[in-house]
């Protein structure tokens, strides 16, 4: 009773706190491109994100973390006042809700969720997905095997990191609950192939945004850097190698084991959360094909490589290349998978699978499925659009900017820890990379060292993005593998922070390197450092398994 007299009276405290600074402060913005709040670029305005991502952990409730961590932010640019803080909430015109679903980006995103979504119904309905199913089980007759094929499919599909979460998982679901696999594991190995691959993968919707941001009159080519900085892009790397030893080694830990030691006794979800219902795939369904699977996802990834290339001009003469660095991701998504949309209904009719009626049954469903993503991203673009409005993101480029000088040969280190920072706090590594490349370049004009900088900024991004519970690209893994998403971040989280101790020590190595080789260094230099990191992984992977192995036997 105490406690809860406490909880009443702190809760008054703060509401007449409130009032008081909406008596005393304005509640309108006068001119918006002056107005500052009095946290700007603080150390404060990282509260928000960190807010929401503790709540997300502690509670294991994703969107009323994400709405407090929302209300906070817009407080904070409000300095209180509470009719500016919902008008900033809402109608902020750089960083409010509706500002984010009014954006064409944004929008083009949400659209190609719908638009998977139906199509994952109209395979489902069709019976490819079961087809598929009966005939990876004639195949893949091991945990391991369908762990391995899933890791596959999403190195094959490297195009876009939204694209390759969903598809994986609509079409590797079936096979892994077969061999009862976890989908907290399936979950992970989606996640551990969307951007850990895309960022390495030169025709991607990655790469174009990473040579989008090399700043221009910088006399460097961005597709050249991007190429020249795979080597040392020690997290993707690393993270891939990791995935393909626990699939081999069956290694498990953290909560993840408990995860996949339920899955085994057939508890895929081992929490009561069902996000998307018990949606096992019947074997009760012989109609369908693998061919009625097989066709759609394929031209999926034809048309979305299409789309991205004819938004950045090739078929106005512009060269593939340059193509994809000047694509509109967007864009280029929801016209491939309208296209592999109209596709299937005209292949389905055809085949005689599916009525129109069943068609279009498919629509309301396939939405019905994508809602709670789409939620999530909502809520998660308007928390980034908050911490952007604090000015997080200059205060994260000062303390990176300040520290340049001083220790020059540990900058890639200091990089990469400032952008595991900046992505997991604003759940971004594209803004993220945006950000600090530029300062990247200014730093290091030319010269190997500049690669190794660009490369540890891109491996951090990544990285942050991956451990982060409001990344976008985490939301549609766990979309993907039907997880719940709390599920997803902790048992994830493990995992990513190995790799990212891992790879942290690594571009201490690299800088070192890099002062006693100087102008010697090369792409051999690069491929021996990267064999060192893949080595100490190994050996660190190794020891956690031995470790795991004794506590079981002593258990």
């Amino acid at each position: 009773m105490k406690n809860k007299n406490l909880s009443w009276a702190g809760a008054l405290f703060v509401f007449a706190l409130l009032l008081w600074c909406t008596a005393v402060t304005p509640g309108k913005v006068a001119d918006p491109a002056t107005y500052t709040c009095a946290v700007y670029s603080t150390f404060f305005s990282l509260l928000p994100p960190v807010i929401a991502i503790v709540l997300a952990l502690n509670t294991k409730e994703v969107y009323t973390s994400l709405l407090v961590g929302i209300a906070s932010g817009a407080l904070l640019y409000a300095n209180g006042n509470l009719e500016l803080a919902l008008n900033t909430l809402f109608f902020n015109e750089d960083g409010g809700m509706i500002t984010k679903l009014s954006d064409s980006g944004n929008v083009g995103i949400l659209a190609f969720l719908v638009m998977l979504g139906i199509l994952v119904a109209l395979m489902n309905k069709a019976g490819g997905s079961a087809a598929f199913g009966r005939w990876a089980s004639t195949h893949i007759h091991s945990r391991a095997g369908a762990q391995f094929a899933t890791l596959l499919l999403g190195v094959m599909i490297f195009v876009d990191d939204y694209f390759n979460c969903l598809t994986v998982g609509s079409v590797m679901r079936p096979v892994t609950d077969r061999q009862n696999v976890s989908r907290a594991k399936l979950a992970y190995l989606i996640d551990a192939t969307a951007a850990p691959i895309c960022i390495i993968a030169p025709v991607s919707s990655w790469a174009a945004a990473v040579t989008s941001s090399v700043p221009e009159g910088s006399d460097i080519n961005g597709f050249t850097m991007f190429l020249r900085t795979i080597p040392y892009n020690y997290y993707a790397i690393l993270t891939i190698v990791m995935a393909l030893f626990l699939i081999f080694t069956g290694t498990e830990y953290g909560s993840m084991k408990l995860h996949e030691d339920n899955a085994k006794k057939g508890d895929l979800f081992t929490t009561e959360e069902r996000p998307y219902g018990n949606d096992a795939v019947s074997d009760t369904d012989t109609s369908g094909h693998v061919i009625d699977l097989l066709a759609p996802v394929l031209v999926l990834i034809a048309g979305c490589i299409f789309g991205l290339i004819y938004t950045g001009g090739f078929f106005e003469g512009v060269d593939f290349v340059t193509a994809f660095a000047d694509c509109n991701a967007s864009m280029g998504l929801v016209l491939g998978s309208s296209i592999a949309l109209m596709f299937t209904f005209v292949y389905y009719r055809v085949r005689n699978v599916m009525t129109f009626q069943d068609f279009a049954a498919c629509i309301p469903e396939g939405f019905k499925a994508m809602v709670s993503p789409m939620l999530i991203l909502t809520l998660a673009w308007t928390l980034s659009g908050m911490t952007n409005l604090l000015g997080a993101k200059y205060y994260v480029a000062s303390l990176l900017h300040g520290s340049a000088a001083a220790l020059q040969y540990l900058l890639p280190f200091i990089i990469f820890l400032v952008a595991v920072g900046l992505a997991f706090a604003t759940g971004t590594s594209w803004g993220t990379f945006s950000i600090l490349v530029p300062i990247v370049c200014h730093a290091f004009p030319q010269g190997e060292m500049l690669v190794i900088a660009i490369a540890a900024c891109l491996s951090g991004a990544v990285c942050g993005d991956h451990c982060s519970p409001i990344s976008d690209t985490t939301i549609m893994a766990s979309a993907g593998a039907h997880c719940s998403h709390i599920n997803h971040v902790s048992t994830q989280l493990p995992y990513a922070m190995t790799a990212a101790a891992i790879s942290a020590v690594c571009y201490v190595i690299t800088g070192l390197a890099q002062a006693v080789l100087g102008a010697n260094a090369s792409l051999l230099t690069s491929l021996v450092l990267l064999g060192a990191a893949i080595v100490l992984e190994l050996v660190v992977l190794n020891v956690i398994r031995i470790r795991v192995s004794h506590g079981k036997n002593a258990a």
